[in-house]
């Protein structure tokens, strides 16, 4: 299934339980404009109503994956304008935040597949994502200290939990592009791939979480990652698990799961992220902007 003509900036399409969706403005680098931001944000709620879809990738068109802001409104690309009396409630929220937010509450296991330059938006849109593989020909940067601005998309929530502090903060005070290699070393991707074999390897993935995974436990357990980062002690993660294991354990995919396995047979799990998941993060809200 292909829903091109439904968006404007990025081509959604559906195959064998995967959404692809791929950043379309190849001809700008795919720089990341309102409309981007507005289609992402309405892609990922389709992503999560529809039960077909059980893993999702995302990438780039031509030899870009995202390259940034879109700078064509030059020295105000990055200004609202001035405000007078501003108070905290005043500030416009980041559009880039927006979207790694929705990405971050997501119930499909996400993977980039980059594909070429990904700087400023285009590597911090990434960093919720789960697993990220990279082009020999990609590049990434950290670039806000070199355009006068700070980092954004909640980045400096994302980058040093999943690189450590010393790595991320050299990528972003120094603002520096660097190549796929070194954020091979840095840990910020899982494995460089020749440019025509990126996608074959990120369906490869997917492929893997949908033919063998029960949907609403990866829906689960990719929440229960996430918002564990945050946990100020393991009893938090023990209270989830321990949640987690007693409605799971009841489940029909539980013994789906159990029975295929003595019986050795593939599972078949029937149970859908739409209507099944469990609400086992008591008390967990997700803070408001103000």
């Amino acid at each position: 299934m292909s829903t091109i003509g439904k968006y404007t900036e990025i081509i959604y399409e559906v195959s064998d339980n995967i959404a692809t969706v791929t950043l379309h403005r190849p001809d700008n680098m795919n720089a990341f404009t309102g409309v981007m931001m507005n289609e992402l944000l309405q892609v990922f709620d389709e992503i999560d109503a529809d039960d077909n879809v059980r893993a999702v990738i995302v990438t780039g068109s031509g030899r870009a994956f995202c390259a940034g802001a879109d700078l064509s409104h030059g020295a105000d690309t990055f200004s609202d304008g001035k405000l007078s009396g501003q108070t905290p409630t005043s500030v416009r929220r980041d559009g880039g935040g927006m979207v790694t937010l929705r990405m971050f509450r997501c119930n499909k296991p996400i993977i980039g597949a980059i594909n070429g330059a990904a700087v400023g938006i285009g590597a911090t849109m990434t960093l919720p994502m789960d697993i990220r593989i990279a082009a020999d020909t990609a590049k990434m940067g950290f670039v806000f200290t070199r355009r006068g601005i700070v980092p954004e998309a909640c980045s400096s929530w994302f980058l040093p939990r999943l690189v450590g502090i010393a790595q991320a903060q050299e990528w972003v005070l120094t603002g520096r592009v660097f190549l796929a290699d070194e954020a091979l070393r840095g840990g910020l991707v899982r494995s460089i791939h020749p440019q025509a074999e990126l996608l074959q390897v990120a369906r490869g993935l997917a492929k893997e979480i949908v033919e063998n995974t029960a949907p609403v436990s990866v829906a689960l357990a990719r929440q229960m990652m996430w918002r564990m980062l945050g946990a100020s002690h393991p009893m938090e993660a023990h209270r989830v698990d321990s949640r987690g294991i007693q409605e799971r354990g009841r489940s029909a995919d539980t013994r789906e799961g159990v029975m295929s396995f003595l019986q050795k047979r593939p599972a078949v799990f029937t149970e859908k992220v739409s209507t099944d998941v469990p609400d086992i993060f008591v008390g967990w809200e997700e803070p408001e902007f103000f």
